[in-house]
């Protein structure tokens, strides 16, 4: 039969690592890429822009680009003093900032391609920051959005297609009719997330796709069934001396008929600018990342995930790259 190659390939590692949603590698150093409660942790305007070409040696490979923005809606502002000395010290990263009520809005912009699959959504963030101590604070956020799903049929191979077929010419009804019945397709996109924060720690609980595909408009079948998805992620940072930190962390994804998908992380941070991390995906990938804090307003981060599945024999790993702009900081 005539069956799509690499797009089967995907599917089946999807439902192995319940990959229906993007995979982020970077995470760490932005936790509203996985949680909208943590959207308006700085009090300034955090913006993210990324990505991230995964499988790399497959054509057609999962490919994925990103926009992440968010900012408190009020802030206390500081008056010019001429007598503050000001610091010709490094540029440090920005500091998480407690003990006070505050409100945030945020928004994101994705674009995430695999195989003959193009998944496109946006959405908007609020979240509020409740104080518990002087040192911590718990958020709330909620997301709301719109998903548009679409099958790119000139991107499918398929066998009969393929070089070096010689087999005999095979009519596929369910393969015609699965072309046909293909339209762009919107869904509705809602997710929500608790976090709770101090400086040098953080533990969130996030859902996605909390309505799966009870809203939609269009017509076909690109939606492919959105599931529910819930993350839990946690981290604690340790000095080690006056310039060199240690942050363990950790991340479980769970989604209904897949098992669960745990990553650890280590990350070594000089001088509050420069960063190196280690991290295991299980049975996926191990990830090495490093990044720095370039200036007042930009930082930047790269990551290269060594493949450790069946297809380690032919991909050459993954790549992800990030800017981030901070703006009234």
């Amino acid at each position: 039969m005539r069956n799509l190659l690499l797009v089967a390939a995907i599917g089946l590692t999807s439902v192995a690592f319940g990959q229906q949603l993007p995979q982020y590698s970077q995470y760490n150093r932005n936790q509203f890429m996985m949680n909208p409660g943590a959207a308006g942790i700085y009090d300034f305007t955090d913006i993210t822009i990324g990505g991230r070409y995964q499988w790399a040696g497959f054509e057609n490979a999962p490919m994925t680009a990103y926009a992440y923005g968010s900012t408190v809606l009020s802030r206390t502002k500081t008056r010019y003093n001429p007598s503050l000395r000001t610091s010709n010290g490094p540029i440090k990263a920005p500091e998480v900032n407690t003990g006070k009520l505050k409100h945030a809005i945020g928004a994101q912009l994705i674009t995430d391609q695999y195989g003959a699959f193009r998944k496109i959504s946006f959405a908007g963030t609020y979240a509020i920051h409740i104080p518990v101590t002087k040192k911590h604070n718990l958020s709330f956020g909620t997301k709301v959005g719109l998903s548009n799903s679409m099958f790119l049929q000139e991107r499918a191979t398929v066998l009969t297609s393929m070089p070096g077929y010689t087999g005999p010419a095979v009519n596929d009804p369910e393969y015609d009719a699965f072309i046909a019945s293909q339209s762009s397709l919107n869904f509705l996109d809602i997710g929500a997330g608790l976090y709770f924060y101090s400086k040098d720690m953080y533990i969130g609980i996030s859902a996605d796709q909390l309505t799966t595909d009870m809203v939609k408009f269009g017509s076909g079948t690109a939606n492919f069934d959105p599931n529910m998805h819930f993350n839990v992620t946690a981290g604690y940072k340790f000095p080690l001396n006056d310039n060199l930190s240690l942050m363990p962390s950790a991340l479980v994804k769970m989604m209904p008929r897949a098992p669960l998908a745990i990553e650890g992380s280590v990350q070594l941070e000089y001088d509050e600018r420069l960063w190196l991390s280690v991290s295991y995906r299980h049975t996926d990938a191990v990830v090495l990342g490093l990044g720095a804090v370039i200036s007042e307003k930009f930082k930047f981060g790269y990551s290269f995930d060594m493949s450790l599945s069946q297809f380690n024999k032919y991909t050459f790993g993954g790549h992800e790259l990030i800017l981030g702009i901070m703006l009234g900081r």
